[in-house]
């Protein structure tokens, strides 16, 4: 099997991302449309606005966004729809999440890579 990897969206794309998937639910800020560089943008399965609102990039509130936002990932329908579209894509190259917050640690997109690897085990 190939990598699932992250990557901030205004990094430069590589070879090395394969298939690049936006998993923000909002547009990248000061980005246009032909600056970004991705195969599919996966808004539906993005934080909700509520908890996204609610973590506020905030470090300490990572565990209850964590919890939130898996919560919300398991009962999302379009989220399991995901999980088989990225595993049919790592079956054939790297898929990369690209995304826009600043912090590279405390962000969904480190929670989205965990959970798909998790339901990656299922399918």
């Amino acid at each position: 099997m190939h990598e699932l990897l992250i990557k901030r969206v205004y990094s430069t794309e590589s070879a090395e991302d394969g298939y690049r998937i936006l998993a923000d639910r909002l547009w990248p800020r000061g980005m246009r449309k032909s600056d970004v560089s991705m195969n599919y943008w996966a808004r539906d399965i993005a934080p909700s606005t509520a908890i996204r609102k609610a973590f506020n990039h905030d470090p300490s509130k990572m565990d209850a966004f964590r919890a939130n936002y898996v919560n919300e990932l398991n009962q999302n329908p379009a989220a399991a729809d995901f999980a088989v579209l990225v595993s049919e894509k790592l079956s054939t190259g790297n898929v990369t999440f690209v995304y826009g917050t600043k912090d590279e640690i405390h962000n969904h997109v480190v929670i989205l890579r965990d959970w798909i690897l998790d339901q990656l085990q299922d399918i």
